[in-house]
């Protein structure tokens, strides 16, 4: 049976102040969220004293309300300064930054943390003045979503000089905490994906196996590539005998587009399988198979399950077959937990993976089912 908290020893002690004592002491973080169950365990309370006092501390204007029996202080704890958190972010023109950033936002309206943002804009020499506008605006941590492996370590010293720690988001960052892809499982989902299409599709007849690549990510997203090919020679041992021929897309859908284009003048395959290290890549891909008229010819994997690719699934007849998802809008808050965990001291691991699914034209309604109400086409695709 639960516990009340105990008896006072003391007859001019007020219990009930005593009660909402022991709820307010159950938040140990600025900005922490608790639900009710959360606060009964933590105050020892009853859980209907428990609501009672919660109720009343919410109606003194105490404690804020964020959802259906959650609780944070309206008030810093101990004195604690609101910390500031710096984002610089990959770019805004693709659909999986833009989650990463709105989620990001309103992770730190719910803790309560300052959000200072700069724009990378896929260029290492912005990625590097951006640490420094960081930097000189006095950060208590930085978030870093720059996709050029290169200038990581640039990055990285900067800030660490500034004695700024550091979270890297998809591309790590020397010393810096690791959070995004679990690179090689992402690989090999989406590349077992390819090899039962082909089992059961063309009889395991494959020609060839195209990988698309972003070579300036460095090799940890190199990584995710040889998990496609691993996948699909899980499934489909045979495919150790098809030619593998990898080019650099860029992540980027024009450039793979016209790279795709010059691959397919020279190649006479009659079944290739494509596995993208990334949706634009993926369609970009996709779009060139069908200007020649060869898009039966291929089959077609990508990573990130962006909303242009779930798009692309619902289509009759694609050749989409599948893109795995990384749930980008559920990043913002597993960083601000990370975060809020380094600024306060905690032991952090040196890298925490996003959840992994594979997306396909079967399963995209199910997973997906309010995409016709928030849709809209990147700028990159426009």
């Amino acid at each position: 049976m639960q516990s009340e908290t105990p008896e006072p020893s003391s007859r001019y002690v007020i219990k009930s102040i005593l009660h909402a004592s022991s709820v307010l002491s159950s938040f140990h973080s600025p900005g922490e969220v608790l639900r009710l169950r959360d606060i009964v365990s933590r105050s020892r309370l009853k859980k209907g004293m428990c609501f009672r006092v919660l109720y009343t501390l919410h109606e003194c204007g105490l404690l804020d309300k964020v959802g259906d029996n959650q609780y944070r202080l309206s008030f810093p704890l101990g004195g604690h300064r609101r910390f500031r958190i710096g984002y610089a972010d990959q770019d805004r023109s693709s659909s999986f930054s833009q989650q990463v950033f709105d989620g990001l936002v309103r992770a730190c309206q719910k803790a309560q943390i300052e959000l200072i943002m700069v724009d990378n804009r896929r260029d290492p020499k912005v990625a590097v003045r951006n640490a420094e506008r960081l930097i000189r605006e006095h950060v208590d941590l930085a978030v870093e979503f720059q996709i050029d492996g290169a200038a990581a370590p640039v990055v990285a010293s900067k800030l660490q000089s500034a004695g700024i720690p550091l979270i890297a988001v998809d591309i790590p960052h020397p010393g810096a905490a690791y959070f995004g892809a679990d690179n090689h499982l992402a690989g090999l989902l989406g590349g077992r994906c390819l090899g039962h299409f082909a089992r059961q599709h063309w009889q395991a007849s494959v020609d060839e196996i195209l990988l698309l690549e972003i070579a300036r990510a460095g090799p940890l997203v190199h990584t995710r590539l040889d998990g496609i090919l691993d996948g699909i020679k899980e499934v489909f041992p045979a495919a150790g005998q098809c030619r593998v021929l990898r080019l650099d897309a860029r992540g980027e859908f024009r450039t793979t587009l016209e790279r795709v284009r010059k691959y397919l003048r020279g190649s006479t395959a009659g079944h290739v399988l494509v596995g993208a290290a990334n949706d634009p890549s993926a369609l970009g891909a996709l779009r060139a198979f069908q200007e020649c008229g060869r898009s039966a010819n291929c089959a077609v994997v990508g990573q990130n399950a962006e909303p242009e690719a779930r798009a692309e699934m619902r289509e009759t007849g694609t050749r989409l077959i599948g893109s795995v998802a990384y749930f980008p809008e559920r990043y913002g808050d597993a960083i601000v937990r990370v975060a809020t965990d380094v600024l306060l001291g905690r032991n952090v691991a040196p890298a925490t993976f996003t959840t992994h699914q594979l997306i396909t034209p079967e399963n995209v309604n199910r997973l997906y089912p309010n995409d016709a109400l928030f849709l809209c086409v990147a700028r990159e695709y426009a």
